[in-house]
Formats: C-alpha cells, structure tokens, sequence
C-alpha cells in the first residue's frame, strides 16, 4: 500500500485504540504526527508495546472465527521484536511454549516478531508429524506435506504416530532453520476414560494449540510471524483432530472398544462414539490439570462476549460456520442466531505458505 493508505489505516487504529483507552485526545493527535512524520520518512513506522499489544488483543477480539473471544483482554504479550538471529528466533518460540503452558494452566499468549523479517513454518509451535508408509499413514495426516518439508531439512523422526516436530522458521527468507522443542517443554495427555479402558487406544493429543502461520495485522502493519494460543475446547480435539476420518479417524476403534453394534448407520454407532471420545478428553485434561473447556460452557462464554460488546457499543461479528461447536450445535444459543462476516481490523489472517 502506498503512504497515504498506510497513514489512513494507522490514524483509524490509533483513534480506536486511544478512544477506548480513554487517553487525552491531545496525545491522539501528537502521536498521529509522530506516525505521519515516520511514514512519510520511511514509509513504514514502529508500534509502541502498549500499541503493540492493545492491537493483539483487538485482533483476537475481533476474530470472527473464535467462540473464545471473552478472554481477548487477557492475552499475554511477548515483544520478540529484537530477534534477528536463528537463537534468538528459537529462544522466543521456546519461550512462548513454556509462558503459555505455565503448568497446565494455560496462559491465553502471543508472541509478535518484527514485520517482514521472520516466517514460522509450523502450522502450530506444538504438532504431530505424518508420515507416508506402504501400510498408510503413521501420524497426522494433516502433517504429512510439513513433514516432508522438514524431513529435506535434515531431520529425522521415529516414526511413531505422536513424534513431535522441530520448530522451523526462516529469516529474510533464508534457508530455514529447525530446532527440536525439549520433550520437557511439550505437554501432552494421555487420553483415557472415566468408565472404560480407552489404553489400547494409544491415543494422545498436546496441551497448547498454538497457531503460528497466520499474519496479524495492526493498522496497517502486517506481523507475518506472530503466534498465539488460548487453550483448547474440547470437540476441537475428540470431534475433529482425533476423529476425523482424515485425521487419526479414532470412531472405529473407539466403537469397537466399547462393542458397539456398527452393522448400520441407523444404530448412531458414531453419535456414541464420539461422545464418549469427548468424554474422555474433557475427563483427561481435566485430570492432568491441563485447561479445556467444553463447548456448552464455551458457548455461554461467548455469550457473555456478546453482551459486553453490546454494553460497549461494538458490533459483534462471526463466521457461524466457524461458531457452532462440532458436537450438538443446535444445543447452543450460537446455531439459532445470525452473525455478520465481517472483517474487522486489528485482524489474523491466513497467508500462504512459505514453501
């Protein structure tokens, strides 16, 4: 974009973020001078932290994809935008893995490098690898073009159905880097269940969902490497990561362990199924003291998320699509009400992938 688009979208940015910080009006119009004067210098200029990190917020605010959305004020955020060297990228993305696992009680996290330096790679900090055999895939699927990509890198895996992935970024679009994240820093659940032996299963799923190849953009600023997390609902991973036919596609083997009488659609085999999956994954982060939430709970959140955005004269939009939870939608107030699509900014969006 050019100077003048740049300006208009920054001075948008700052009146709407000064106004709702209630800063003096005359500290609005200093600081649009000061982005002015840098613009028209540099044709680019710099966020403050305070700036930085009320625009995070935003974005997540504004995110019409998330039922999590409640929470947008208390996410935690990390300036890594002094990192310029492959370690100091690594102990940033480390670091962020760490402050956001906090235990188990997972910390809502961003951490933002500096525009148009550095590019993630991973789709999350924290996935499971897939790999292409002669008996199928082994792994997530969904992993399987990723893995490849790290595998020319030089890297190795067991070959196991949970391998953890290195971390892989580039720097001014260098050959990439790939670091491994110590077992000690990924938290993982065994998932097993509250009435039935789910061991034979083998099944596991990480603690922290961290996306980590989306762009944020802040008034004009496009962060391309600015990873995030809250922590995960429930159907997230029992109805879909887990479930999925192409994913670990868990239905037939959970049906089986609970003898389930698959020999027609009509006997709901799957509906049982992935009840019980999500039983159980609810049951073992709650056991482990790893935060979820579950999607009935979730949809009253976002409840609430409305309501504060109608007492602060903020129109909520939405992807419903993207609302309604995987398991019993038509159970929440969500499925039964219209939501606009609309893109608002500060914002997260997609981007193409770097190889």
């Amino acid at each position: 974009m050019d100077n003048e688009q740049l300006i208009e979208k920054a001075f948008d940015f700052i009146q709407q973020m000064y106004a709702e910080l209630t800063i003096d009006p005359s500290r609005i119009q200093d600081r649009k001078k000061e982005i002015m004067h840098e613009i028209k210098a540099t044709g680019s200029y710099t966020h403050t932290y305070d700036e930085l990190s009320q625009g995070a917020k935003m974005a997540w605010r504004n995110s019409n994809k998330c039922i999590g959305r409640l929470f947008w004020n208390t996410m935690t955020v990390l300036d890594a935008r002094y990192a310029s060297k492959p370690k100091e990228v690594a102990g940033a993305l480390l670091h962020h893995i760490r402050t956001a696992s906090n235990g188990g009680k997972i910390k809502p996290t961003i951490t933002i490098f500096q525009p148009g330096k550095i590019r993630v790679w991973n789709h999350q900090l924290i996935r499971y690898a897939g790999y292409e055999t002669d008996k199928g895939i082994i792994g997530d699927p969904d992993s399987v073009a990723f893995t490849k990509e790290v595998m020319k890198l030089g890297w190795e895996g067991k070959g196991t159905q949970y391998d953890i992935l290195p971390l892989v970024f580039s720097i001014d679009g260098a050959i990439p880097s790939f670091v491994e994240i110590p077992n000690e820093d990924v938290l993982q659940v065994v998932i097993q269940h509250p009435d039935y032996d789910f061991t034979p299963l083998r099944a596991r799923w990480y603690g922290v969902p961290i996306i980590s190849d989306m762009r944020l953009e802040i008034g004009g600023i496009s962060y391309d490497a600015a990873p995030f997390n809250g922590w995960y609902m429930g159907t997230e991973i029992g109805a879909r990561n887990l479930a999925d036919t192409n994913r670990y596609n868990l239905l037939p083997d959970v049906a089986k362990l609970l003898d389930l009488d698959t020999s027609s659609n009509a006997t709901l085999w799957k509906d049982v199924a992935l009840v019980e999956l999500n039983r159980a994954v609810l049951y073992s982060y709650q056991n482990k003291g790893v935060s979820i939430v579950d999607h009935h709970t979730a949809a009253k959140q976002f409840q609430k998320f409305e309501q504060n955005e109608e007492k602060a004269e903020r129109e909520v939009t939405g992807n419903w699509t993207w609302l309604i939870p995987p398991v019993s939608p038509a159970t929440t107030h969500i499925f039964h009400k219209p939501y606009k699509n609309k893109i608002v900014t500060p914002n997260y969006f997609y981007q193409s992938k770097p190889y």
